[in-house]
């Protein structure tokens, strides 16, 4: 396994502090009357560093190896790394690893699941995994996510690494929000990372956005916009027609607001959204139709690939209840409803807590469109 150089990123971090760093007084100088400031820039590398050029420059691993001053879990890296540099033909990986190493690779042979024996598999075109973001820094704003958030999706990806066998594929889509975004960006650095550590030959594309993803969209006297992203227009103008007491609030600000203080009052918005018709906002049926869209469109772009798409729990949990027949509850970050097409794309596995139920996929093309006034003709 071969070494990182550090140099050269050395020397682009001295040189950016050496811009942003302000330039401070000389040790013995005097500013304005007041005492010379300690200096805080630091231009060497650090001692951890600075051992380890010091090292490659004299080719003295060996002698480092043999001191008991070294860190023991240093001395093995260093010996694996010196064994897998002459063998030219490693063993397997789980041979070579430790019981911690073995426990993670099994870990997908010890869940809930039933697997059925390989003659009465049912064969399957694509598995699809609609994941909802990770926790994020506010509903208020189009925030990203928090540092727990990175790490529920970064672990979910690295999880989902250890299920995926050598030679497949994954493909990547997310809804074009930061949230979504940075869900997705995470979890293809985990799946990555796990590829990485478990040796695994898996061709991984970098998430897309695609707008059959996005979250439910709000009529706002702007246009469409997601229920979030309204949120900074809705509050402007409440706040301007409770300052004034003057004229009806228009239908659009009544929903929305009933809405938004439905998760102020700690209560369940999204429940909301499934069981109440609001004029202004897009019905669920319509989302769950556009999901299905973006999942067709990408099966038959990428045969046999795994699929994971980051979005949002609102159109998930539609998706859920449009196949199971019940609302079973708002997902958390980063759990996911499960799609199992198969082979024909007539047919579909769609699971999501321990609950799995086969349904019939959509012909997008042959249901209304709900435009105003429209004679629909079956096709």
């Amino acid at each position: 396994m071969g070494r990182r150089p550090l140099c050269g990123a050395k020397v682009e971090v001295a040189g950016l502090a050496s811009i942003l760093t302000p330039r401070l007084p000389e040790a013995g100088a005097v500013a304005d009357g007041r005492p010379p400031l300690p200096r805080t820039e630091r231009d060497e590398a650090p001692l951890y560093l600075a051992k380890y050029l010091e090292r490659q420059r004299r080719g003295d691993d060996e002698v480092e190896d043999s001191d008991e001053s070294t860190p023991l879990y240093l001395r093995q890296f260093r010996q694996r790394r010196e064994q897998e540099t002459i063998t030219e033909q490693l063993p397997p990986l789980y041979q070579r690893v430790g019981s911690g190493m073995q426990k993670a690779l099994s870990e997908d042979n010890r869940n809930k699941e039933i697997s059925p024996p390989k003659e009465a598999r049912p064969a399957i075109a694509n598995e699809v995994y609609l994941v909802r973001h990770g926790e994020t820094q506010g509903y208020s704003s189009e925030s990203g996510l928090t540092p727990l958030g990175s790490w529920q999706a970064h672990t979910y990806g690295h999880n989902a690494s250890k299920r995926i066998k050598d030679g497949e594929t994954v493909v990547m889509a997310c809804a074009a929000t930061n949230r979504a975004g940075d869900t997705a960006a995470q979890i293809y650095k985990g799946m990555v990372d796990g590829f990485a550590m478990f040796e695994k030959d898996v061709k991984v594309f970098e998430p897309q956005p695609m707008t059959e993803f996005r979250n439910f969209a709000v009529a706002t006297p702007d246009g469409l916009r997601d229920v979030t992203a309204a949120f900074r227009q809705y509050y402007s103008v409440l706040e301007s027609f409770e300052r004034t007491a003057l004229g009806d609030r228009p239908l659009w600000l009544v929903e929305i607001d009933r809405f938004w203080r439905t998760q102020q009052g700690g209560g369940d918005p999204i429940q909301h959204w499934l069981t109440i018709p609001m004029m202004h906002f897009e019905p669920p049926a319509l989302a769950v139709r556009r999901f299905w869209k973006g999942i067709q469109q990408l099966a038959a772009d990428h045969p046999g690939a795994r699929i994971v798409i980051a979005t949002h729990s609102g159109p998930i949990r539609a998706f859920a209840v449009s196949a199971l027949g019940y609302d079973p509850g708002e997902p958390y970050n980063t759990e996911h409803v499960r799609v199992k097409l198969m082979e024909g794309g007539r047919e579909a596995l769609v699971s999501y807590r321990n609950r799995v139920q086969e349904i019939l996929v959509p012909e997008i093309d042959s249901l209304p469109t709900w435009k105003l006034d429209e004679e629909w003709v079956p096709a």
